[in-house]
């Protein structure tokens, strides 16, 4: 996991993301793809797999096999939706301040052509998006997100706007 400089402190993703590295690099993609599908048991269960997560830039990745195919056999579009918004979820979440909460507000997905075999999604945040992430209480970013095939062609163009407000405290 790489910081860059708009980050002083890094919040508890990015914490608990860093403690992963202390593993031998040969475990450390397999651990970090477990522990991100214990936070969100849904991804595992798609069979998304985390290949980058940095403040700036997320990429993951979806295989194309048979339980997130539609009737003509490439990625169902629904699969297409949970990875392209799970790129921009990470992303947003590797900036949000931990007393603040991410919140998904709206996305917009065009359909531009058939995909072919796995997928990869990548969202990235300008320098200027981390800061209003960690110099806020609450706002919004638009988070674009590439989506390509195995042919590298863009099946889908897709945008999520992501909100994020002050977390409410727990109750005891």
């Amino acid at each position: 996991m790489s910081m860059t400089a708009t980050t002083a402190t890094p919040n508890r993703l990015q914490r608990n993301l860093a403690h992963l590295n202390k593993a031998p690099g040969f475990l450390q993609a397999w651990l970090r793809d477990r522990v991100l599908h214990r936070a969100v048991p849904f991804t595992g269960t798609a069979g998304i797999r985390f290949v980058h997560m940095a403040p700036d830039r997320v990429e993951v990745q979806l295989a194309n096999r048979r339980a997130v195919q539609n009737h003509i056999g490439s990625v169902h579009a629904s699969a297409m939706n949970l990875l392209a918004e799970t790129a921009s979820g990470m992303v947003v979440g590797m900036n949000v301040r931990d007393d603040c909460l991410p919140l998904a507000k709206s996305l917009t997905m065009d359909f531009r052509k058939r995909a072919t075999g796995d997928l990869k999604a990548v969202a990235t945040l300008s320098a200027l998006q981390q800061q209003a992430l960690l110099g806020t209480d609450k706002g919004e970013v638009n988070v674009r997100v590439v989506v390509t095939d195995a042919t590298g062609i863009e099946p889908v163009e897709c945008e999520f706007v992501w909100a994020w407000v002050p977390a409410r405290p727990r109750q005891p």
